[in-house]
């Protein structure tokens, strides 16, 4: 992978494809191959030029102890897309990638031309409180799961009930956790930044086309706090995607997609497809089992 120093560090990326350009932002833990099986296929056919690396804090590359803020993660976020002449350029962030590009709508909206909000909010509540403090007591702690125990967590955490009720399913995702399993000590620095004040007041701010996408079934951001986010934004379409959990992106992608392309080609997200009514600008996606 190529590498670009920006703000003192090597950041990992890659470019697929031609023509404009598209960013793509991971969460906490996960590097840029993540999008490379579903997202970065259906935007390269579509004519788009895509753009995925690995945030800071993401060992080995990035010692996982290192502290650093979300101010630092912003700042590497505008410096890659001015590294590669990018700018103004479409955004696409899940979770803490997704806090990232909000952040970057305040502090550098010349950078983008369009944003993707997924599965992100404006502000920290109890749960996500909660859950950081357990992932960062276990990295803390000097103990290591067991694989087969940590897939289970994450599972449960992230799908939906139609993955977890399919047998078959389920174990093919197990199996998956199971050997690309993220330890909380390899991305502790990490785990603090996604932790943010209520960040509600300053998205109103924001001048940009924005679409928010929230998975119905998330236990880690539920979809009240991603609606938050696109009533503060003004102009933002809010769009809900039912058996969908945190990693809805992957479980299911090709709706995902979808909204995405539709909201680029500046159509109705979801309507050429079906997946949205019309007039459903914060209505959920229909079709829930």
């Amino acid at each position: 992978m190529p590498r670009a120093r920006i703000n003192g560090i090597d950041l990992a990326y890659e470019v697929h494809g031609t023509g404009e350009p598209v960013v793509l932002v991971s969460g906490t833990g996960s590097p840029g191959r993540v999008w490379r099986t579903h997202q970065v296929p259906a935007l390269k056919a579509a004519g788009h030029r895509v753009i995925t690396f690995d945030n800071r804090g993401l060992a080995p590359d990035e010692p996982g102890q290192r502290r650093f803020t979300l101010d630092d993660m912003v700042a590497d976020l505008a410096g890659l897309i001015e590294h590669l002449g990018a700018g103004p350029c479409r955004v696409v962030g899940h979770s803490l990638g997704g806090i990232l590009v909000q952040e970057l709508l305040v502090a550098r909206p010349e950078l983008v031309r369009q944003a993707v909000l997924i599965a992100s909010g404006g502000r920290t509540d109890e749960v996500v409180r909660a859950m950081a403090a357990a992932d960062l007591a276990l990295a803390d702690s000097g103990i290591t799961l067991p694989p087969v125990y940590a897939a289970f967590v994450t599972a449960l955490q992230n799908l939906s009930p139609r993955t977890l009720n399919d047998g078959a399913l389920l174990r093919d995702w197990l199996t998956v956790f199971e050997l690309l399993g993220v330890d909380p000590a390899a991305v502790r620095g990490q785990l603090p930044v996604g932790q943010i004040p209520d960040r509600l007041p300053a998205y109103r701010t924001v001048r940009r086309p924005c679409l928010v996408v929230a998975f119905r079934d998330d236990l880690v951001i539920r979809p009240h706090l991603s609606r938050e986010v696109a009533d503060a934004i003004p102009g933002a379409r809010y769009r809900e995607l039912a058996d969908c959990g945190h990693y809805g992106h992957l479980e299911r992608p090709e709706a995902l997609n979808e909204l995405v392309l539709d909201f680029f080609a500046g159509r109705e997200p979801g309507v050429t497809g079906g997946a949205l009514p019309v007039d459903a600008a914060r209505e959920p996606v229909p079709g829930r089992r």
